[in-house]
């Protein structure tokens, strides 16, 4: 029924009540709301409460805001389980929405700003043409408040409709982009003029200007900072990119000179209203940093038009200089040297600005888009080489290392004061959000380009700092912060200065020199050398890898956080490189184990524990001799995963090094099954809180435990049903889940078919006919064995799932797609070895109605019995099957032979043929066979560890009834049988035999 004004009441009463702290109140308006939301006139109701701003309390209409937006995201689009809301009531809101530009809440302004962004991207431009029109209309007579109020509404409606990516949709945006651009522009353009006329009028009237002018001009500022993400949105999303179009975005060229110049008006206020006006100085840090985001968003989408002269230049200009020679007002505004840090990195590193090394034909006629692009790369390179001559760039890495690398008295403060966070805080990862690991990238970007130049200046302050601060220092001087900022220079470069410096030398000298002072000032070096110890890792040759560890494990002892989680990831690339010497390391596990056990109690933050766990996990993954520590990692994982809850990526992490101890476990792994199979139930249950994060790590688990388990335990037989739930919700990991299905009937046997005969049923009538050939093609194996190991019990079981392989097989077409091919060859295969195995069971589904039903209905036409339809595709299909299959096809005609059917000697020759050739190919495949046991017998030789499934399903493979029955002794015997039921007719066949493929075939039986 629906809601009306007399409703009205009602629903304020409920949304007043949905806020109240007493849950007995709370928990039925909720309901109540709920069920309320699919009537029709309900969002009509909540428009009304928001619009009421002298009747409702400002968090009641705020809360029917929420309700609105959430309406509209369910029900705004047509639904066949509701009435959802209609055309009548669409038009009456979006009405209301427009008519209601002047909302004073800025909460509630900014949720109706995302009403009609929402509505908008369903309705525009069919059902809601005139929305921009009338939002310009508007403009032309807002006062500041509501102008502001439309800008805000352009801004996240203009966001919502670039996410679009239809043809017709982003037609629809560049058409706006040309009617918006240049109304959005001049008002920037004056607001900028305005601001700066304010703030100027604020320093000379310092004590003379009443609020009320101040609460103006900040909203005249805010309105200019939506403007400025408008005019950012119109051109990244209003035009194509133009390193794919090849068209200039004139906009470009336009704009980013006129961003340049009002962030260099604004700069000088950075520093004058610190004291004064510290919202317009927050204003100001806003608009300067952002300013240079725009910029960098516009490279970005636009490197072409961005490379052009009376663009690139300036801005490159303006940001070296601000690096390397930087105003008094700059030197302590950071986030805007990161900005300027970040625009020269992302032109340096630009591909678009890369000289191409490819040619041209002579004879071209016109210039093609490959050549065009080459004249603009050049042009740009020669316009950063005038910009960036060597001297500039020798200057620039001297500027990042001398200054930018250097740490500060804050940086000391804050690690003195908390060095996990300071560890993670310079950390590269974060680089866009400290300034020294901003200058840290751009030094490495820098590096990559001039290599050969700087190579050589990297080397010459590294032994000026060494020489100028000595391994007995331990004052905290300039020179130790200089040596601090010199190591870490070298340490990103490794690949380039190794051929300027040797690290065994610089190793077992002045680095050996600095581990071996202790002084707690020597704590910055230490965290440095570990970090070289870590970076240089390819660089290090095997003599010296044993007191590398050794210097590492050190290390990792130390009394400061910060170098101790240092040398936890140092340790962590050493241990996961290629040439890592696992002999060297393996007197030294068990301290590195105590170490990294005593390390995760001390660390405070989730991000130093995951980097703990995380060097465990690759120690456990690495390292063969695991078992001796295992009781001490079983409890350490308990109490991780114990103090992990509500923490999904310590949990991740968790899993992995799990499935890592599991793995090396191998068969002893039934030792961690106390903590490891809850926190795998868990894993696996889709009803868990944490399942969405945690189910993919989690099926790795369980399939490592699957595959290394001497034998299968009661509540890993439990867990199977999970499998089935998983896999009715979506086919993400079906692999994963294949490869756990076929541990289960490895493992489990007859005991596992028993408990889960029904749920393996669903689960391939689940998989088959509802994914594509690449997942049928991993599910196939699983159902063949199935059938080869229960071949009595299973086909009947899986009827449905068997008659949708005799469909794929009937159903053709396949001759095109390399995959369908060999979903039709490894289907006919499961259907023949069916036929080899239970031969009553194959007839008898072959001939049953629903079969032919279903291929009728399918519009699959059999003019035949089904079977022999079957032998056709086993004919078609040899040349597409493995060497197995083809067995499996020869074995299967063999007993085709002794139907009593006319039509069988109408497919002798073929059959005949077919049998010898994979008789005559039986050699061959025997070496294969040979191959294969050879290969397992020499991973016994060498002490590898093979998975327990792994072990069986090789046996089971040796044990095939397909591999172990004759096919010659088949073929001759049922060929006898043949003869007997035919009798002259069968004679008049073969007679009729090609004299070669009759020899071969007499030969292959071994007849006289």
């Amino acid at each position: 029924m629906a809601l009306s004004a007399s409703d009205l009441p009602a629903i304020y009463g409920l949304l007043t009540n949905s806020m109240n702290g007493d849950e007995r109140v709370r928990k039925p308006a909720e309901t109540a709301l709920s069920q309320s939301e699919s009537r029709p006139g309900f969002c009509s109701c909540l428009m009304e409460v928001i619009i009421s701003k002298d009747l409702a309390s400002q968090d009641v209409r705020l809360m029917a805001s929420v309700y609105f937006k959430n309406s509209i995201s369910r029900y705004w689009r047509t639904r066949r389980d509701s009435l959802g809301i209609s055309t009548e009531e669409k038009v009456h809101l979006r009405q209301k929405l427009v008519s209601h530009l002047g909302e004073e809440h800025d909460q509630i302004a900014q949720m109706l700003a995302v009403l009609i962004s929402k509505i908008a991207r369903f309705d525009y431009p069919k059902d809601w043409p005139d929305l921009f029109s009338n939002l310009a209309e508007r403009l032309q007579s807002a006062d500041i408040l509501t102008s502001h109020r439309i800008f805000m509404i352009l801004f996240r409606t203009l966001k919502e409709l670039s996410t679009k990516r239809l043809a017709s949709d982003q037609r629809n945006y560049a058409e706006i982009s040309s009617h918006f651009f240049n109304y959005s522009w001049h008002l920037w353009q004056t607001d900028v003029q305005t601001i700066l006329h304010g703030f100027a009028s604020l320093l000379q009237n310092y004590d003379s200007n009443p609020q009320q002018q101040h609460a103006e001009l900040y909203l005249i500022c805010e309105r200019w900072l939506l403007c400025l993400k408008i005019i950012r949105q119109l051109v990244i999303s209003g035009y194509p990119s133009d390193s794919k179009s090849m068209q200039e975005v004139q906009p470009v060229k336009e704009v980013c000179p006129i961003l340049l110049t009002a962030a260099q008006s604004f700069l000088p206020y950075y520093a004058s209203f610190l004291n004064r006006y510290p919202k317009f100085w927050g204003f100001v840090k806003r608009a300067c940093t952002k300013l240079l985001k725009v910029i960098v968003s516009i490279q970005g989408r636009h490197p072409y038009s961005f490379g052009d002269v009376c663009v690139l230049r300036p801005v490159l200009e303006f940001c070296l200089s601000n690096i390397t020679d930087p105003r008094p007002e700059v030197v302590s505004f950071e986030n805007f040297l990161i900005q300027c840090m970040i625009l020269v990195k992302v032109i340096l590193e630009c591909k678009e600005y890369k000289p191409s090394l490819t040619g041209r034909a002579m004879d071209e006629s016109r210039v093609s888009l490959e050549q065009m692009k080459k004249n603009i790369s050049n042009a740009v390179c020669n316009l950063i080489a005038s910009l960036m001559p060597n001297e500039h760039i020798v200057q620039l890495c001297n500027v990042l290392i001398r200054r930018y690398f250097v740490l500060t008295a804050s940086d000391l403060e804050e690690w003195y004061r908390n060095p996990e966070t300071f560890h993670h805080e310079q950390d590269m990862v974060q680089w866009t959000e400290k300034l020294c690991p901003c200058a840290e990238a751009l030094y490495i970007v820098l590096f990559e380009n001039y290599s050969q130049l700087l190579g050589p200046v990297v080397v010459s302050i590294l032994q000026e700092a060494m020489n100028g601060c000595p391994a007995s220092v331990t004052e905290i001087t300039p020179g130790l912060l200089l040596k601090d900022a010199a190591y870490g220079a070298a340490a990103y470069i490794y690949y380039e200065l190794s051929n300027y410096l040797s690290f065994k030398d610089w190793f077992n000298g002045a680095l050996s020199l600095e581990l071996s002072n202790d002084h707690p000032n020597m704590r910055i070096i230490h965290r440095k050398v570990a970090l070289i110890l870590g970076q240089w890792v390819s660089e290090i040759k095997d003599d010296i890898k044993r007191p590398v560890y050794c210097a590492l494990i050190k290390l990792l002892q130390d009394k400061d956080l910060s170098v101790r989680l240092a040398a936890c990831r140092s340790l962590c690339l050493h241990v996961e490189d290629a040439n890592f010497l696992q002999r060297e390391f393996a007197d030294l596990l068990p301290i590195c184990f105590n170490f990294c056990f005593k390390l995760v109690e001390e660390v405070q933050e989730f991000d130093s524990k995951v980097q703990v766990l995380n060097l465990i996990s690759v120690l456990v993954g690495h390292e063969n001799e695991v078992i001796p520590f295992a009781k001490q990692l079983v409890q350490f994982f308990q109490k991780v995963w114990e103090e992990s809850t509500g923490e999904s990526l310590l949990q991740i992490q968790l899993l992995i090094a799990l499935r890592n101890f599991v793995i090396a476990l191998g068969d002893q792994s039934p030792i961690s099954y106390n903590i490891l199979l809850p926190i795998l139930e868990k894993g696996i249950d889709i009803n868990s809180p944490d399942e969405l994060n945690l189910l993919e790590d989690s099926m790795q688990l369980w399939e490592a435990t699957i595959s290394h388990a001497p034998s299968m335990v009661p509540q890993l037989l439990t867990y199977f049903p999970y499998l089935l739930k998983i896999m009715e919700r979506s086919f993400d990991h079906l692999q994963i889940a294949v490869n756990i299905i076929e541990g289960y009937i490895i493992l489990g046997g007859s005991e596992f078919l028993r408990m889960h005969a029904s749920n393996i049923a669903k689960l391939l009538d689940l998989v088959v006919g509802n994914v594509n050939d690449r997942g049928l093609l991993s599910v196939l194996p699983v159902i063949d064995i199935l059938i080869q190991c229960f071949p009595a019990e299973v086909p009947p079981m899986i009827t449905s799932t068997l008659q949708k392989l005799i469909l794929i097989c009937l159903s053709g077409g396949d001759d095109q797609e390399p995959s369908k091919t060999a979903v039709r060859a490894s289907s006919a295969a499961i259907l023949a070895r069916i036929l080899v195995m239970n031969t009553n069971y194959l007839a008898q589904l072959t001939s049953d109605p629903s079969l032919l039903l279903m291929l009728q209905n399918a519009g699959v036409h059999v003019e035949e019995n089904v079977l022999l339809c079957l032998v056709d595709v086993w004919l078609d299909k040899v040349d597409n099957a493995s060497s197995t299959q083809r067995k499996t096809y020869g074995l299967a005609l063999s007993i085709i032979l002794t139907l009593r059917l006319p039509q069988v000697l109408d497919k002798l020759d073929q059959i005949l043929s077919l049998c010898t050739s994979v008789i005559m190919a039986g050699t061959d495949d025997l070496n294969e066979e040979e191959s294969s046991s050879d290969s397992l017998d020499s991973s016994r030789a060498h002490g590898d560890a093979i998975p327990s499934k792994e072990l069986r399903r090789r046996q089971m493979k040796f044990s095939d009834p397909v591999n172990r029955l004759s096919l010659e002794n088949s073929v001759r015997g049922n060929l006898q049988t043949c003869a007997t039921i035919h009798g002259e007719s069968f004679n008049t066949t073969i007679s009729r035999m090609h004299p070669s493929a009759f020899a071969q075939l007499k030969q292959a039986l071994k007849m006289p």
